[in-house]
This record gives structure tokens, C-alpha cells and sequence, in this order.
């Protein structure tokens, strides 16, 4: 029998993933997100979202029902990406098959299976090489490798290929979208998301203590003052999707700060070479330019810094 929905464990695995943030809030990239990854730019998400109301994505406000988002999440799944999937992949794919493509297109956009290479192995009956560029790929936002997909990919394409459901199946090392809790003692092995989280918590000035993948009280004081420094965080002390996606896009903005800043001084001096005016009239329009680019693109950043130097707290 041909497979052409999305079992119960597939609908799981993406959920583990991908979490469930009842407020909205920004993506790593700044796509304003909700429950288990809906935006609006999805139409399958942005159609289910409208039927109960939700018209726009306002993050630390918009929120949603968990039950709404495990119905959404299924009817996504199966009349949308599932869909989308079937029509671009062998007529004999396996169940597992099945789930671990629709998880990448839930992800990533049906272009995964309709357009880019992992798809046309997939078709070309390449499985070993579908599964090893699906594991190898696909795993940057904004430019920057995330951890978090590179982890998503890898077991995405081990279910692709042996059929284990990371998460679903397994207990260790939690999926990604598994909120984080403090614990009295450390686990036997360290979470690459706590670990991950300590790195950033550090960078951004607020002390984790050791970064170990432990996620003891220390770790938690850190995550609490940054999200109530932050106004579209709920300040619950929890490490989850939201919290992270934030984290990354606070990273993401040094990073696109010091490329902007570059940019701009590269292109001051050669508009003033070029047009034999004063540089420093150029230098400074372009430097302005750029620093209210960065000011809008950043400001839930900005408004972090301030809080946090300030020492005020935000209520969501």
C-alpha cells in the first residue's frame, strides 16, 4: 500500500521539534512565530491561524491554545506539507520516509521535495545519498549555521534512512523544541542546547556559570534576567524556543552589525573616490543610513540593552 499521510509518530517528531510557545515571538531571523513554528508566511499556517482569529503575529502578545496548536500542526501537516511531499517523491516511499520528508518541507518549505537536491535523490531512487545531503544541509538562517538545525537535519535524515524517530523513540538527547528546565543535579551527559544557551547567555553579559550543559540554578538566574529584560519573552526561567530563538538573533545581530559597519566604511570610500567629493560628508550619511537600518531591523535588541542597563523588568 502506497504511504501518503503523515503517521502519528511523524506529527510527534515535528512537534518535539519544533515546540509549542503559546506567545508569539521572533525566529532567529526575525519571522514573527508562534506554537510549533506557524508564521504567516506559511499559507497552510496562515489559513488555520485566520480561522480562529489570528490575523497577525504580535510578538509578546499574539497567543494561541495548546489544543489549537495540535490541531493546526496536524492539519498542516496532513493536508498541506504531507501533501506536497507525496506529490514530489516515489510512489514507493516508505512511512518513515514519509514523516522525515514532511518534517524538512514543515520546516523548510515544500521546495525541499519539489526543487532542491535532497528531493531529486529521493526521486532518483538515491536514498543513502538523499538521507547524507539531507543530514549535511539545509541547516543555516540568516546566513549562520544554527545548531539547532544542524541537529534537526542529521535526525531527520536518520529517520529518512533507518527509520528512528529521535525524541519519539529515544530519551536522550532531547529534540530541540523540549523545553529545558532547571534540575537539582547534572545529567550524566551535557545538553547541547543548555551548553549552547550558556555560550550566548555569556556574550550577551548575563553569567550561566560554567558552560557544561548543566542547567542547575545559576543557569536559570541567567535565563530569567535576560527574559525579563527582554519584551517579548515570558519570564519563566525556562529554556524553550522562544527564549533560544531570541539568543540566536541577539548573535545574529552582532554579527550583521559588524558586517553592516564594514560595509558601509567600504562604500563611503569608494562613493568619495569615485565621485571626488569629501568623504567624510558620504562617510557620515552612509554611517547614518546604516545605523538606522540596524536600529529598526534590531530594535527588540536594542530595547533588551536598554532594560538590561537600566535594570528594568518586563512584564509579559
Amino acid at each position: 500500500m502506497t504511504v501518503t499521510t503523515v503517521s502519528s509518530r511523524g506529527a510527534a517528531f515535528v512537534r518535539l521539534h519544533e515546540g509549542c510557545p503559546t506567545t508569539a515571538y521572533l525566529d532567529p531571523v526575525g519571522v514573527p512565530t508562534i506554537g510549533p513554528g506557524f508564521t504567516m508566511a506559511s499559507p497552510y499556517c496562515k489559513a488555520e491561524l485566520q480561522k480562529i482569529g489570528i490575523t497577525r503575529l504580535v510578538p509578546g502578545k499574539t497567543k494561541i491554545a495548546t489544543e489549537d496548536c495540535d490541531r493546526i500542526l496536524q492539519v498542516v501537516l496532513g493536508n498541506g506539507y504531507g501533501k506536497e511531499v507525496v506529490a514530489n517523491s516515489p510512489d514507493d516511499r516508505t512511512q518513515a520516509q514519509m514523516d522525515a520528508g514532511t518534517s524538512a518541507a514543515y520546516n523548510l518549505g515544500g521546495r525541499v521535495v519539489s526543487k532542491w537536491q535532497f528531493g531529486k535523490l529521493w526521486r532518483a531512487g538515491k536514498l543513502k545519498e538523499a538521507a547524507a545531503y539531507l543530514g549535511s544541509h539545509y541547516n543555516t538562517a540568516g546566513g549562520k549555521q544554527l545548531p539547532g538545525l544542524v541537529r534537526r537535519r542529521k535526525e531527520e535524515a536518520l529517520l529518512f534512512e533507518k527509520g528512528i524517530y529521535t525524541g519519539v523513540d529515544t530519551v536522550a538527547p532531547a529534540p530541540e523544541g523540549v523545553p529545558r528546565q532547571a534540575t537539582a543535579k547534572p545529567a550524566v551527559t551535557a545538553d547541547p542546547v543548555v551548553k549552547e544557551t550558556q555560550e550566548l547567555l555569556t556574550a550577551r553579559g548575563f553569567d550561566p556559570g560554567a558552560i557544561d550543559g548543566w542547567f542547575g540554578q545559576k543557569t536559570k538566574a541567567a535565563v530569567l534576567a535576560y527574559q525579563m529584560a527582554h519584551p517579548h519573552l515570558v519570564n519563566d526561567g525556562i529554556i524553550g524556543p522562544a527564549t533560544l530563538a531570541q539568543l540566536r538573533r541577539d548573535a545574529k545581530a552582532l554579527k550583521d552589525a559588524a558586517a553592516k559597519s564594514g560595509a558601509s566604511a567600504a562604500a563611503a570610500s569608494a562613493a568619495a573616490w569615485t565621485a571626488g567629493l569629501p568623504w567624510g560628508w558620504i562617510a557620515a550619511g552612509v554611517a547614518a543610513a546604516a545605523i538606522l537600518w540596524f536600529a529598526w531591523k534590531y530594535r527588540d535588541i536594542l530595547a533588551r540593552r536598554i532594560n538590561t542597563v537600566t535594570g528594568h523588568e518586563v512584564e509579559v
